[in-house]
Order: C-alpha cells, then structure tokens, then sequence
C-alpha cells in the first residue's frame, strides 16, 4: 500500500489522536504545517474552511494557498488523493449554495495561478469515475472555467518563424492531428505561405489553448502527405483561392467542454479575408479518427446495404467479424492498388459513417466540431493519409468539411433535423 493509499483509508480523526490539537486558526495552520512536513494529508477540519470561511478570512487563504502549491508540486497519486479529500470535506456542506465556487475562487486568488484550476479540472475529468463524488466539483468548476475563458477575454495570435522559441516548442508539444517531426517540420508548417492562428487567455499569455494550421491551394486539398511534405515548394499565395485548415489541436484537457473552436475558425476566416481578399472557400482535411473502430465493430448484416459489389454482397455470410475484416482489406489497399468496387465501398462506408447520429449528435468526434459549427460533408477522399495513425483510425479515409460563412445556419438547422448536410460527391456514393 502506497502512503497515499493509506491517507485515504486513514480515520479523518487519525491526526489528532496522535497528538493534543491547537485550537482555533492557529491550530488549523500548526496542523497543516506538520502535515506538509511529514507528507500527510489534512483532515476534514483542516479542508473544511476553504469551502466555508469568508473570501477575506486569512487562514482559509493561508491554507488554500500552501494546498494549492502542493497540489502543483504532486505526482499523480497524491494528487487524486488531494482531490478526494476536497470530496469528503465538501460531501457534508449544507446548505452547499456556491461554496465549492467559494472554494475554487479562493485557491485562484491565493496562488494567482490560472493553470492550477485547469490542471486540477483535467485531473478531476481524469478521475471522476474513480473517486466519488468528485463530479459535482468537476461541474461547479468547469462552469466557473466556462465564465472566465468567455471567448470575449480570449486574443487571438498569429504564430510565425519569428515567434518565440518557447512558443513554437508548444506547437511541438501539442499538436494532436499530425505530428511536428523536426523543426524543419515546423519551419515550414509556419512559413510565409502558411498560417497558424491560436487563441491565449491574458492569464495565461505564454500558453497556446487551441490553434489551427492553415495551408492555400488553387482547389480543395485531399491529400495530407502531400499537403505537409516539408520539401514542398512555396505556394503562391497570389493564386490561392482555397483556405484549408488542415490541424485543430486543443492543448488543455482541463478545458474539455469549454468550447471556442469555432469562434476561433470565424476569427480566423475575417483575419484571411482581410489579408487576401482573393480567397473564395474555406474548407478543412480532417481526420475521421472514430472510422476504423467502428467499422470493426460492425456485422454482416449491417455492412450488406453498403458494400458497391453485388457479388460481393451477396456472398456475405452472417459473419459477425464481417467489420473487421472489410477494416483490414480498405487498410491494405490504400497503400497498395486498390479496385474500384473496393474503394467505392469504403467510401460509401465513411459517408455512412459521418451522417450517423446518436443523440442527436455525429458519433464521430471531429464530424461533431465540424457539423456543430455549421460546415457541411463536402467530399471524402481515398488513400488521403496512409500514415500508421491514418491507417490505424481511419483505413486512410480522410474528409473535406466546407465553411460557407452564409449558410452555417441553415445547415445547423438542418443538422438538428437530424439531416446533416453533404456535398453533391457525398450524395452520389
């Protein structure tokens, strides 16, 4: 058993048996002096005062402001038992009203750290199926996160060459669609006939928390090996009349729910159309990374409809690895040569795929961003990304979702209907 271990299982009056308890708020910081001092974790009584006292009580403050700096300094193990106390302590508070707000404001205001909430929501997101109760901290605090990264607060940057090295180390650190090989990788993502645009919080200046990289094009891309090789020459940007985001990454799991890509995607469409009013359509190369695991998923029965051969479809037995095998046979044609009745199907597949609705909403995660802000399934495209990850979630499937600024709410309506908007190619498969 881990010492953390043994703190969660430990009697709350463990401590004070142990020795005669001061009195008052002396004694709570005495206590929480030996506490950090012999790597204990406070009782109820010693937490309480965070939730409970006045914002200007000073022991309360004193106390947020040593848990919080432990709390920066732990390993993941005594971090979930840091928030399992929060729990207990906050479990017996009635009336609650907003004290578990008053608690979280007051360990913003004492250790003036912004990232201490959104690590301690990441980990609370991380651990709320684990420690119980800790969801009702999680909600009360990511709608506290919700008010104060309001996109109104947010600024939204340019991120050249020319930035900081710091920054564009982040970019490294965070990309989560196509991985930044080398610098020269980077170099080019972030070259004079690219752009990358990212939204900071001004207390949180120094760290990117979504960005999108941006390519130019005469047509609509549908290739991303192509579109990213780094010794690809210079596009003209006097010719470009696509816009292609081609990577969305969020970098903090701590604001997971708190959404401002698309406010982001609109910023960026003003910024381009004032800087190259030559531009005409705005689409994205987006990854389908739920495709794969789903098509495996899947039975005879279910595929029959879809598969383009009629043989082919007729021949299928009822065979509940039917998915899995259709996965791995789209996966090695991709890279090697494919047939046209092959290649139809895994098409038709994917469009399937993307317009199906659970709860109203795409079940793939990307299809979600890109449907909920309005754009529409414009074309799919084969063999698009024949990466070991491309592969993996996606048979080498990629899509192009299309932002038409006029009619992203009308094609919004048409997704509440339950009628996701696709392309004329889409429709024809």
């Amino acid at each position: 058993m881990t010492s953390s271990e043994s703190s969660e299982t430990r009697p709350a009056t463990d401590l004070a048996l142990a020795e005669p308890a001061p009195q008052g708020a002396a004694g709570i910081l005495a206590r929480l002096a030996r506490w950090l001092e012999r790597d204990h974790l406070p009782d109820l009584d010693e937490v309480r005062p965070m939730f409970e006292a006045t914002l200007t009580d000073m022991a309360a403050n004193r106390l947020a402001k040593q848990w919080g700096g432990r709390y920066l300094a732990a390993d993941g193990d005594e971090r979930r038992s840091l928030l399992a106390g929060l729990v207990r302590a906050g479990v017996e508070l009635e009336p609650r009203g907003d004290k578990g707000l008053r608690l979280f404001r007051r360990l913003y205001a004492q250790n003036d750290n912004l990232r201490l909430l959104v690590d301690l929501r990441a980990d609370m997101l991380r651990w709320r199926n684990q420690v119980a109760g800790l969801s009702v901290l999680e909600q009360e605090l990511g709608g506290l996160l919700s008010n104060w990264f309001d996109v109104g607060m947010l600024e939204l940057r340019h991120i050249n060459w020319d930035s900081p090295a710091s920054l564009l180390e982040k970019l490294i650190q965070y990309e989560a669609v196509h991985e930044i090989r080398s610098w020269d990788d980077l170099r080019r993502r972030v070259a004079e006939d690219r752009r990358c645009y990212a939204f900071f919080h001004p207390r949180m200046s120094d760290v990117p928390l979504i960005f999108v990289e941006v390519a130019f094009a005469e047509q609509m891309a549908a290739n991303v090996q192509t579109l990213l090789d780094p010794a690809k020459p210079m596009d003209d940007l006097s010719k470009a009349r696509w816009a292609i985001f081609y990577s969305i990454s969020n970098t903090q799991p701590g604001l997971r729910g708190i959404s401002f890509g698309n406010f982001l995607l609109k910023r960026v469409i003003d910024e381009l159309l004032v800087e190259l009013p030559r531009l005409k359509s705005f689409a994205t190369l987006s990854p389908i990374p739920g495709f794969a695991a789903w098509l495996e998923r899947q039975d005879a029965a279910a595929l029959r409809e879809l598969v383009a051969d009629k043989a082919e479809r007729q021949a299928l037995a009822e065979d509940p690895q039917a998915g899995k095998a259709w996965a791995e046979r789209l996966r090695t044609e991709a890279i090697g040569q494919a047939s046209d009745a092959s290649r139809k199907t895994g098409l038709r597949l994917v469009a399937h795929y993307l317009t199906t609705l659970k709860d109203g909403h795409p079940v793939d995660p990307v299809a979600r961003f890109h449907l909920g802000n309005g754009a529409r399934i414009e074309r799919i495209n084969w063999a698009a990304d024949v990466s070991a990850k491309g592969l993996a979630q996606s048979c080498g499937v990629m899509v192009n979702y299309l932002y038409e600024p006029d009619r992203l709410d009308e094609n919004l309506a048409r997704l509440a209907a339950g009628k996701p908007r696709v392309g004329r190619a889409v429709q024809w498969l």
